[in-house]
């Protein structure tokens, strides 16, 4: 009997606070692995994380501190004023 699991089986937080996941799908053919398919994504600090497996949740509410998603957000706004700032200068 053919079976298809997915797993969140690699978790990796990043110095600024994003965390890269790993998920797989896995097909099983009576608990014999067929097929592995991967697929990555980053989630970044203030991101709504519901709807992942609570393994997950439970990261980010340990690694995103009020203090970390604070420093990231405005990272990310300098980055983006900077690259706008570039893009007006070349027009």
């Amino acid at each position: 009997m053919l079976t298809e699991k997915t797993v969140y089986d690699q978790i990796t937080i990043l110095e600024d606070g994003q965390i890269q996941l790993r998920r797989s799908r896995v097909i099983l053919d009576d608990g014999t692995e067929l097929n592995r398919v991967y697929h990555r994504e980053v989630i970044v600090p203030g991101q709504d994380v519901s709807g992942y497996p609570a393994r997950v949740q439970d990261v980010a509410g340990v690694v995103w501190t009020p203090e970390v998603v604070a420093e990231f957000e405005a990272a990310s706004k300098a980055k983006s004023e900077a690259m706008l700032a570039s893009l007006k200068e070349q027009i």
